[in-house]
Parts: C-alpha cells; sequence; structure tokens
C-alpha cells in the first residue's frame, strides 16, 4: 500500500517538490519508511487517484493495460464481490454467512442449484493431497465432455462431479459434509469448525487470478475439469494459494524473545516482504481474515507478529496469515492450507465456469506489442 518517492514520481510523473506539495496540502498520505525513517512511504491509492485525475481522458491502451492490473472490472458476474470493505455472495455478506453455512451451502448458492454429487468417476492410486488432484484433473481432461453448448442443468451434474472427485482425490473416499471429511483426513476432529468457517471464506473471491485462468479455460468451451485445473495451476503460486506457507516461516521468527516490532525491522532490512498483510480491495483490512480469526485462539507467535505489523508497516491481516493460524493452531501438516484454499475455491471456480459457459463469449484480449517489427 505504499510507495517510495521515485515510485510515486514516476506514477504522477512529477518533481520531488510538487510531490511533497501534494502532501503538505493533505492530497497524498505519507508516513516515515520503517526500515529508513529519514525516508517516507506515500500511500499507493491516493498517489493512483491523483495520477487518474491529471491524465484525464486516458488512451484506450492504458485503460485496457491497467484494468488487468488490480484495474477497472473487466467482465461482468452475478457470482461475488467486494463492496464498501465486504465480501458478498450473490447478494449475502460472506462473513456473515460463515457463522453457520457449510462450504455445500454456498455450492448451491453460488451455481444457483447445487445436485447430488455425481460419482468421481476415477480412481487413483496413491496418498491423498494436491499432486494427486493434480494428476486426477489431467486424466478427466482427455475424457469430459467439452461445456460449450451445453445445458446449464447438465452442467451443474458435471460441476457436483468434479467437486466430488476433487474432494475425494485430497481426502480420500468419505460420506459426510466436507468441512467433516476435511478435519477427519487431517487426524483433526476439534477442527471442524474451524475449517468450515475458513472453507466458506475462500469459496470465491471475484476475478482473481485463479478465477479468471479458469473463465478463460472454459471460455475456449474446454471441460470444467479443465477449467479447475487451471484454476489450481494458478492457485498453487506463492502468490495465491500458497502464501500460507511463507507467513508460518516468517510466524518462527516470532516464537522466542525479543522486541517483536524490532524482529520485524531486522526482516524489513534485509529486503524481505512480509506475507499476510495488507490488501488492496480492504483497505480497511480483510474480513475473511478477521472473520476466521475472531473465532479461534491464536498462537503467541502469530499474536507478536501481528502486533509489530501493525506498528512497523501499519498493515492489517489478510487471509493468507489467518490460514497460517489456522494450520498452526490445529497443527495441521504443512501442505493443509493449500489443500483448505483449493477445496474451497473450487465451489468458487465452477461457480464462475458456469456462468462464463452459459455466455458463450470467448475470453480473448489483446497484446501491446513492444518488441521489434521486421
Amino acid at each position: 500500500m505504499w510507495l517510495s518517492a521515485e515510485e510515486a514520481q514516476r506514477r504522477l510523473g512529477v518533481k520531488p517538490q510538487t510531490l511533497y506539495a501534494n502532501v503538505s496540502r493533505g492530497r497524498i498520505a505519507a508516513r516515515p519508511d520503517p526500515v529508513d525513517p529519514r525516508r517516507s512511504l506515500y500511500n499507493r491509492d491516493d498517489v493512483d487517484r491523483l495520477a487518474r485525475r491529471a491524465a484525464g481522458r486516458r488512451r484506450e491502451d492504458a485503460i485496457a493495460a491497467e484494468a488487468i492490473d488490480w484495474g477497472d472490472p473487466v467482465l461482468p458476474s452475478g457470482i461475488s464481490t467486494i463492496v464498501a470493505g465486504r465480501l458478498v455472495y450473490r447478494g449475502q455478506d460472506a462473513a456473515d454467512m460463515s457463522r453457520t453455512a457449510t462450504l455445500e451451502e454456498i455450492a448451491e448458492l453460488l451455481w444457483g442449484g447445487f445436485p447430488t454429487y455425481g460419482a468421481p468417476g476415477v480412481s487413483l492410486s496413491g496418498e491423498t493431497g494436491i499432486p494427486r488432484l493434480f494428476q486426477m484433473l489431467a486424466e478427466r481432461v482427455v475424457r469430459d465432455r467439452a461445456s460449450h453448448s451445453v445445458d446449464v442443468g447438465r452442467l451443474r451434474e458435471e460441476a457436483a462431479s468434479v467437486l466430488a472427485a476433487v474432494a475425494e482425490s485430497l481426502m480420500g473416499p468419505g460420506e459426510g459434509q466436507l468441512h467433516a471429511r476435511l478435519a477427519g483426513h487431517f487426524g483433526r476432529p476439534k477442527a471442524a469448525d474451524d475449517l468450515r468457517r475458513a472453507l466458506v471464506l475462500l469459496a470465491d473471491h471475484e476475478l482473481n487470478a485463479s478465477t479468471f485462468a479458469a473463465r478463460v479455460a472454459v471460455s475456449t468451451g474446454a471441460s470444467l475439469a479443465a477449467g479447475t485445473l487451471a484454476g489450481l495451476a494458478a492457485l498453487s503460486g506463492p502468490r495465491h494459494g500458497s502464501a500460507a506457507a511463507a507467513v508460518a516461516v516468517l510466524a518462527e521468527e516470532f516464537a522466542g524473545e525479543g522486541d517483536p516490532a524490532e524482529i520485524l525491522r531486522n526482516w524489513l532490512g534485509e529486503r524481505r516482504a512480509v506475507p499476510g498483510f495488507g490488501h488492496r480491495l480492504y483497505p480497511r483490512g480483510d474480513v475473511r481474515a478477521a472473520a476466521l480469526l475472531d473465532a479461534m485462539d491464536v498462537p503467541t507467535s502469530y499474536v507478536r507478529l501481528r502486533q509489530a505489523a501493525v506498528a512497523v508497516i501499519e498493515e492489517a491481516a489478510n487471509i493468507d496469515f489467518a490460514l497460517a493460524v489456522l494450520a498452526a493452531r490445529h497443527r495441521l501438516p504443512k501442505t493443509g492450507p493449500l489443500e483448505i484454499f483449493a477445496l474451497a475455491r473450487t465451489v468458487g471456480w465452477l461457480a464462475h465456469m458456469l456462468e462464463q459457459a452459459a455466455s458463450g463469449a470467448l475470453i480473448r484480449p489483446r497484446a501491446r506489442y513492444i518488441g521489434p517489427v521486421a
């Protein structure tokens, strides 16, 4: 959320004096750099707002380029949105729903109906988990029917079949609600309610990177399994579904004695990022993290890390931090957060793929070529 003076000047296209004048007039918020108090950092949202105002009517290519970088909405969707700091699923507050709802109920809401689970239809040997999930989806890609021009009712049945296969690949065969099965898979039955809450909060998050990947795949007519595989590939990255693992590494630094703020300053002094804090869509704090953390006892190392982040970088915890806390609180395996994320977000991917298939539109943006021309 904060920019160096050089980056702020570049975005605004101004000299240092103009930047400082905007700060003095209250147009741009500034604060000391926690690594070097002699320098200042500048609020990115304030800078970008002034830059847009100065640009006036932007060129079409500039508008398009900015749209894929946390910019303006690029396609219509009735599934979820973030508005006024709230995550909304088809008009209902996700944080409120997380108090009692199950992932199956969220699927029914987001899909516009939830048929009985179909049989996964594939039997794979070996251990459960993310590698098996990738394998299962790859197997289905080569045999499942295309999504193009398929009746919405049949596609919902296909979606239920994919979700069932995802659950079985991650947790093995079983019956009962998904959060209870997940708790049994981890060998932590007392974690069931916290897992239920996390699954609901993670089910969808508008047009994030993995969801966009899933929609692009299905827009070509590919199967729902193919779209799920595309979403899973994007989710596996360290800046998306695997971010909680980085939070766990950072939290280890706060397990002992010492001033938490000083520990974090030293971490920053080594030019290392601070995962698990801040979110551009939640300037006042990630509501998903708040809803999950408020329901759990937070381990001491994470309490200390959270306090340091508020004091030093002035950022609130996000869902990656909350997932890491959930894993630490219940002593889940290292792969636990990604497995939770994948199971939950499959529901959202499938909802978006159903919507995309119904639209019949192909997602095919153009590139702004910057290379040589023969």
